[in-house]
């Protein structure tokens, strides 16, 4: 949950009351569209004061509909400038669980898309402005350093997981056993159907793909032209997609961010070579955990120095400011030492509803402890954190996912970054392989999270010659990458520039 919805979260799960008895009467709503904001805030691009927003209700099980408990969904639209739209484009940020009523922004600088296509932003489910579920602002991830495998640490660690599946499932109360992956494109397409389409068509990223490729799976007559960036592995399991993060951010630390950090040696005094650069991570992991750093915007502990890295690997704009960071805390005196301040841990109650009640975990804590030694003695910087550990614990309801095959489906266009550290090339090549009618489109010597939308010219032609013109690939193909940025410069990668957006709202 982000700190932007922490009152939403303190408060009840909201459930409409409005009685909606059957599907079908659910899709005689009209969605009531209005100006998402008056003005648009500065540092939006030109358009954005075409987007509008609107919401609708949808059963709260739709195994149940007949129950009258509701949800809201809210939702976004861009429209062309001429009014006319060739098609519509259902888009999605991942997460899972992330708001997507900024996405369609991103869009306007590319013209081709969004003079072509209405452009749909979805706030899924559980989060965003929709109705909310939440773990009660707990999260035991990074809350204790899991490379100290002491027995006092492992009962902190995986007694926390406990208590966070716990606290997810008692916080979000009875919505959330139907914030699931089955429940939420069943949204989608009572979501298509008000907008009086017989078909739209799918660009979704990271978890956005999972959710598009069930969403091809349920109804794959609806589905017009599918693309899916940053790719889980939707064919399988959640865990094993979480299982890869440690393989993904070593790799994508070590190949680009280590040696890109040693090749501007004269800006960050870190070291000549990525190892050098490595070691002074770790020496400076092992001074924050003897002693953590306040710094005017908070605490640095090992962990949380961990979580800086981790997260600027997501996106090459980001690779300077945790350089800048490394360095100030690789620098710090102990005549600068603080205490150590208390600060909060937010908590993604959608994303843990959706992880642990799509698909089974197998294991409990001693196939936790197993599995981090292992992994955490191959990817060090991030193989010994466990995501999916509360599922381990959780009280899981009777959910059964179709399996996605392919099968029946439009054709899929996946685009893929090989050094991906969320959605790491493997887990995107497995689901290439077992999803009929896809095309992998390989970006080469890159590793961003997301490619799609801003810099790329290359995989900019290839998606919108599909999404806009109906050409899909007739086969595998490969892009080349954007180069990694000089200091202080920026590429551009579209999820981050859609949670920009969604800051400078308010959303």
């Amino acid at each position: 949950m982000h700190r932007r919805r922490i009152a939403a979260a303190l408060a009840a799960v909201t459930v409409t009351s409005l009685m909606i008895a059957t599907p079908a009467q659910a899709a005689t709503q009209t969605i009531n569209w209005q100006k998402c904001f008056d003005a648009p805030p500065p540092g939006l691009p030109p358009g954005a004061e075409r987007l509008e927003c609107g919401s609708f209700t949808a059963p709260m099980d739709w195994h149940n509909p007949g129950n009258g408990k509701t949800v809201t969904i809210a939702v976004s639209r861009l429209t062309p400038k001429s009014g006319k739209a060739k098609s519509t484009v259902f888009t999605n940020p991942g997460g899972p669980g992330g708001e997507g009523r900024s996405l369609p922004l991103v869009y306007l600088d590319r013209p081709k898309l969004s003079e072509n296509a209405e452009i749909i932003g979805i706030d899924p489910r559980g989060t965003g402005a929709s109705s909310n579920v939440t773990c009660g602002l707990f999260d035991t991830l990074g809350s204790t350093d899991p490379r100290d495998r002491s027995k006092a640490n492992l009962d902190l660690l995986y007694g926390g997981m406990e208590l966070h599946a716990k606290f997810c499932q008692t916080k979000s109360g009875e919505l959330g056993r139907y914030i699931t992956t089955e429940q939420t494109v069943r949204d989608l397409d009572l979501l298509r159907q008000l907008l009086g389409k017989k078909k739209v068509s799918w660009l979704g990223y990271s978890g956005g793909s999972w959710m598009g490729a069930y969403y091809a799976t349920y109804f794959p007559k609806t589905l017009d032209r599918i693309v899916l960036d940053s790719n889980a592995a939707f064919t399988g399991p959640w865990q094993p997609v979480f299982d890869d993060w440690g393989m993904g951010f070593e790799r994508r630390f070590r190949v680009d961010f280590l040696p890109w950090v040693a090749k501007y040696d004269n800006v960050y005094h870190l070291g000549k070579t990525g190892e050098e650069v490595r070691q002074v991570y770790e020496r400076t992991r092992a001074k924050l955990a003897e002693q953590p750093v306040t710094l005017p915007e908070g605490t640095y502990n090992q962990v949380a120095l961990d979580f800086v890295l981790r997260g600027s690997l997501y996106s090459k704009d980001s690779f300077d400011g945790a350089a800048r960071k490394l360095a100030e805390l690789a620098g710090v005196t102990p005549a600068q030492l603080k205490a150590q301040a208390s600060y909060p841990d937010a908590s993604t109650g959608t994303l843990y509803n959706i992880l642990c009640n799509d698909t089974p975990f197998q294991g409990g804590r001693k196939y936790l402890e197993r599995d981090a030694v292992r992994d955490g003695a191959k990817w060090p910087l991030f193989g010994y954190y466990q995501v999916m550990g509360p599922c381990a614990f959780w009280d899981r309801p009777n959910v059964n996912l179709k399996q996605p095959t392919g099968i029946g489906v439009a054709p899929t266009l996946m685009v893929q970054s090989v050094r991906d550290p969320a959605t790491p090339l493997e887990g995107a090549q497995r689901a290439h392989r077992n999803f009929r009618n896809s095309v992998l489109l390989t970006v080469e010597n890159e590793g961003d999270h997301g490619i799609y939308g801003l810099n790329n010219s290359c995989v900019n032609d290839i998606v919108e010659r599909y999404l806009v013109d109906g050409v899909p690939p007739a086969k595998d193909l490969t892009c080349p990458g954007i180069p990694l940025p000089e200091p202080g410069q920026a590429a551009g990668n579209p999820i981050a520039k859609a949670r920009q957006i969604a800051t400078q709202l308010g959303w």
